[in-house]
């Protein structure tokens, strides 16, 4: 019985507390859930592509782009199987209603990446041994 007692009394001691003490815990709840969908809302989806091959399979080129508060990433790697050549990736960007195309060139292994606002579409493609040689299948990739 006295434990029954003594349970009934701390259940109620806690009831009193707990109200005085749930508004303060609710808003801080409400803040920290606020904070938890902004930060949710801030993240990007990341999609990673690749191995995308020159025609000739001597080089190859992989990455990942995602979009965050309205600027289009990218991050691309190149890898060159062969010496003596270089390998070529090429980037084509459908930005503010127009194409723009660009490229990049390594031989051995590089790391690149670019950025930019207004980007819908992007498409890229790997060429070995010359800007436009021995170029492989051109792919979406954000």
């Amino acid at each position: 019985m006295r434990k029954t007692l003594a349970i009934a009394a701390l259940a109620g001691s806690m009831a009193v507390t707990g109200l005085a003490v749930a508004p303060a815990a609710q808003a801080a709840t409400q803040a920290s859930t606020t904070a938890s969908t902004a930060s949710t809302a801030s993240t990007a989806t990341i999609v990673k592509w690749g191995k995308f091959f020159s025609g000739d399979h001597k080089a190859y080129t992989f990455g990942k782009t995602w979009k965050s508060h309205g600027k289009v990433f990218t991050k691309w790697y190149g890898v060159d199987k062969f010496g003596g050549k270089k390998g070529w990736v090429w980037f084509e960007v459908y930005k503010n209603g127009s194409w723009h195309k660009f490229n990049h060139a390594w031989d051995g292994k590089k790391v690149g990446s670019w950025s930019g606002h207004g980007i819908g579409k992007v498409y890229t493609y790997t060429c070995w041994a010359g800007k436009f040689d021995n170029c492989g299948k051109k792919y979406r990739i954000y």
